[in-house]
Order: C-alpha cells, then sequence, then structure tokens
C-alpha cells in the first residue's frame, strides 16, 4: 500500500486516548505481513519483526488523538464538553463524532456577530461557553449521550499541492505511516537486532503508554518518531523546519549523543534530508519517558513537522514522512556492522 492511502486510513479512524484499540485493525492488516503483531491491557500495539537476536530496538509514534469529553447535558439537545489538547478557537464552527451508544454527529457553533453586544464580541472565547449542537431533542440524546462519552474532530483527508496533504490526527498517524515505510524497507534485509514497532497509548494525556511498552520491551535502543511545530507564518519562528525538507532530529539531554550522530551520518551518507532542532529541557514526547524506563535506556526523537498541531486541519508532507522511513531503515541496516556496545557509551 502507498505511503498516501495508508495514511488516509489512519487518519480518518477515531482512535482517542484510551480507546486505541479502534486502530488495531489496521494497524494489524498492514503490518502482519513484517511480524508479529499483538496489542496489551493499555492498548500498545507491538509489531515484533524478529532479526538475529543481537539486542533489540524500539521504534515508536503515538496511536492516540486529542479528543473532547462530554461533561452534560444541557436544554434544547446541547452538550457541554471538555478539550484535551485542543485549544477553544480551534473548535469554533467544527463537525465533531459523539461516541455514545451510538456514533452520532454534531457541531461546535458560536452566536452569530449580528446578535453579539459589544462585550460579547471583545471577549475571548472561553471553553465553558461552547456547546455542540446535534439537532437531537435532550430527552433523545439521554438515550444515546453518557457524561464521560468521547468526541472527536470530523474531518476527511485531503490532497493539497506540493505533495502536502491535511486531516485530523496526523499527530502522529505520520509518524506510525514512517514506520510503516521503513518495515516496507527492511522486509528483505537480515537485521541483527529485533525490531519492535510499537504504536503507542494515551501519548496526549502523559506518554502513558510509553512506559509500559518501554518496560516491557526492555531494548537496547529507542527512538521516538512524532510531530513537531514547522516554522511558516503560523508556526514556531525560532525553529527551522519546512515542510518538505525531511525529518528533524532533536539534539538535547533527552538524547543519547553518539546515536545522534550515528543517525545524522547516515542521512548524510544516502543524501537523506533532514533538519535539526534543540530541545533544553522535556521534548513533550514519547521519547521523554522512554529515557528513563528502567536502567534508562539511549534514545532518540526524529520528528517529522506539520502545520497547524491539534487542530482538524493539521498539514503534512509525504515526502517527509518516506524520508523518516527510509532513514530509520538505513540505521536498521548500518547497525548490522556496528559494535552496540561502543555505540551505546557516552
Amino acid at each position: 500500500m502507498e505511503c498516501k492511502e495508508f495514511l488516509k486510513n489512519l487518519c480518518e479512524i477515531h482512535s482517542p486516548s484510551g480507546r486505541e484499540r479502534s486502530i488495531y485493525n489496521v494497524i494489524k492488516d498492514r503490518f502482519q505481513d513484517f511480524g508479529e503483531v499483538s496489542i496489551d491491557n493499555l492498548n500498545n500495539i507491538y509489531i515484533h519483526k524478529k532479526g538475529n537476536k543481537k539486542g533489540k530496538l524500539m521504534i515508536m509514534a503515538h496511536a492516540d488523538e486529542v479528543f473532547l469529553m462530554i461533561t452534560d447535558l444541557t436544554n434544547n439537545g446541547f452538550l457541554k464538553f471538555k478539550s484535551n489538547g485542543i485549544d477553544p478557537k480551534a473548535l469554533v464552527s467544527q463537525e465533531v463524532i459523539i461516541h455514545g451508544k451510538k456514533t452520532i454527529e454534531g457541531i461546535i457553533g458560536i452566536k452569530p456577530p449580528h446578535l453579539m453586544d459589544d462585550e460579547e464580541s471583545k471577549k475571548s472565547i472561553n471553553i465553558n461557553d461552547l456547546l455542540i449542537d446535534t439537532g437531537y431533542s435532550t430527552e433523545e440524546l439521554k438515550n444515546i449521550v453518557n457524561i464521560g462519552d468521547y468526541v472527536t474532530l470530523k474531518r476527511s483527508f485531503y490532497e493539497l499541492l506540493n505533495n502536502n496533504v491535511t486531516c485530523k490526527a496526523i499527530d502522529d498517524r505520520a509518524g506510525i505511516a514512517a514506520m510503516y515505510e521503513c518495515a516496507k524497507e527492511i522486509a528483505n534485509i537480515n537485521h541483527d537486532m529485533d525490531i519492535y514497532f510499537i504504536c503507542s497509548c494515551q501519548e496526549e494525556v502523559g506518554h502513558r503508554g510509553a512506559k509500559v511498552a518501554s518496560y516491557n520491551i526492555a531494548p537496547d535502543i529507542g527512538i521516538a518518531i512524532d510531530v513537531t511545530f514547522d516554522s511558516s507564518n503560523l508556526g514556531d519562528k525560532d525553529r527551522e523546519n519546512i515542510l518538505g525538507n525531511g525529518p528533524v532530529i532533536c539534539i538535547g539531554p533527552n538524547i543519547h549523543v553518539k546515536i545522534r550522530e550515528l543517525i545524522m551520518k547516515i542521512a548524510d551518507e544516502y543524501n537523506i534530508p533532514y533538519g535539526v532542532e534543540v530541545e533544553p529541557g522535556n521534548t513533550g514526547t514519547d521519547a521523554w519517558d522512554i529515557q528513563i524506563t528502567g536502567q534508562g535506556i539511549p534514545t532518540l526523537l526524529i520528528s517529522i513537522p506539520i502545520k497547524y498541531m491539534h487542530t482538524s486541519v493539521e498539514i503534512v508532507n509525504i515526502q517527509d514522512i518516506r524520508n523518516t522511513g527510509r532513514l530509520l531503515a538505513k540505521f536498521i541496516e548500518k547497525l548490522n556492522n556496528a559494535e552496540l556496545e561502543e555505540i551505546l557509551c557516552f
């Protein structure tokens, strides 16, 4: 399957934190040709591709997405909610899906400007003032929706110019797609290390799956793949992350120096474009928790730049995903001839 088609399949699934099992069948269908697929009690999904038992390499991308949760059913069939990871400004005029006893659709509206007084028009948007309109009556909703039901953004996958695509949940389904590209490249390679591809759970609520999976596998090397902010007009101007310019390699205390130097050397050798970014503290990714599991795991973070993170219109470049997968594959190949103990010492 092509990268773009697989990413579309992934992004259009609704898999909020704690409900990652809904993505399991798609992952299993695509990865079962490369290794044994399983799922644990917390919803981490494992793909184990056996090597020559000369160490264990874990590559991880999170499967969950940002979401809302219902907090109240109000008069006239409106639903109140809380948000996890989505700014209220990004919710206005959005279509959503409520995962109740059955799946129903709704919209998050706002009072028309004609009806706002001066104070209302100047006030910032507060999530407590937003409501989901389903069109159902309150009595009907009581038979469908409960307090605590999940709500996810509704958005189809669209192709844009210059190999860019947009959808919800590209954070971090792009990382899973990159693992798939890597798996395809190493399908027929006789690699020394056992490879564990992990679709981790509950990253958006505190990297909880990363802790469990890292403990279960106890790898010699852990690599987290996530997304990062681009540096365009509405991005982070302090970074130099440009869509189409390749993956971004992190530098900082969360990152093992020699592994980072090795993968940059490999990228240069194979003319794989990449950028760098500096994170002097918490990277805010699974890498933060991988590193301190057990006796400590040498860790690397590779990020794919996206636009409009944690919205329904995240944008990624397909070639960046492919290059991330290719870089990981070449890294696995090179480990065959490398002395693992030498790489892992500081």
